[in-house]
Formats: C-alpha cells, structure tokens, sequence
C-alpha cells in the first residue's frame, strides 16, 4: 500500500490542468496565484446522510494574515483513526454532491476574506454484505498542489469514500 504523501503526489499530478490564458481577479483587482500550504486552513461540516451514503463537506479558507490565493482539483484525502486506511477515489460528482451534471472541468476557486471553497467527500455506510462500515473520528486532507496534511476532525462512518473537486462556496 503506498504512502498517503506518495497518493497525494499521484492525486496532485493526476489533477494538474493547464493554466488558462487570462488571470483570475481578487477584489483588489490584483492576479491571485495558487495557494501556499501555509495560506490555507481547512476544516469540515458536520456528516449528513442519505440512503446509506455519507457525505460531509471540507472547507477552505484563508490562513489567519494571509494573501488572496487560488486553488483548483481534487484534496487528496485518507481516512484517520477509527478503521483501515481508505485513499478517498476523486470523482466529478457522486450521490451527494459534487460538480453539477454537465461541468467537467474543476473550476480554480479563489481563497480570500470574503470567499472560502468547499470539496464534498462521501461514502458507502454499509459493505456489500449489509454489514456497518466504520467510524472514522478524523480524516487527513492535503490541499492540490501543496505539500501539507491536515488532520482535520470529522465523524464518518465509511467503507469506501470519494472526494469531489473544490468549488466555491456558496
């Protein structure tokens, strides 16, 4: 089983897009770049549930003092205590959430004082033979395209999970 640094590397380069040709502005009309790991702060919802599926959403916001940034892809995510590890498959949508039917393309969300982005991730409640999966009482979330993990606290009950790309939030 590899490593949740080498998976988030994998996830890192699967989701890697080309830069479109034209900035994305900030309120202060400046060109915001991608997020440092040290600009973003990540914490979760509360699980919802639904016809034995899970879903909770991550949110991401600025850093206390930190610049306008963006962030665009999938967070790798793995499960934390309370199970076996379980690497979060990125999907565009799934049961619960994600991107709307029809968007493709993971839009570049842009970190500010006013704006936050959000990734769902859901799961499977029971196996395929009816039996409870799970709780996990953490997961750990490695934002696209920086090199930290946070252990963020959550409550889960999960077999296997999927994990949607960042959009805004609304």
């Amino acid at each position: 089983m590899r490593s949740f640094a080498a998976t988030a590397a994998c996830y890192t380069a699967a989701t890697l897009l080309p830069t479109p040709a034209w900035a994305v502005p900030v309120e202060t009309g400046d060109e915001a770049a991608p997020c440092w790991a040290e600009q973003v702060a990540v914490s979760a919802s509360p699980t919802q549930g639904a016809v034995g599926h899970r879903a909770l959403t991550l949110t991401f916001s600025l850093a206390g003092g930190a610049e306008p940034c963006t962030l665009t892809g999938y967070p790798a995510v793995e499960s934390g205590a309370g199970g076996p590890d379980i690497h979060a498959r990125p999907t565009l949508r799934g049961y619960m959430g994600g991107l709307p039917s029809g968007v493709d393309v993971p839009p570049t969300v842009i970190l500010s004082i006013s704006t936050q982005g959000q990734a769902t991730v859901e799961g499977i409640a029971m196996d395929g033979a009816g039996n409870p999966c799970p709780s996990y009482t953490d997961l750990r979330v490695n934002p696209p395209d920086t090199g930290i993990v946070f252990t963020v606290p959550v409550d889960i009950d999960a077999c296997e999970l999927q994990v949607h790309p960042i959009t805004s939030a609304r």
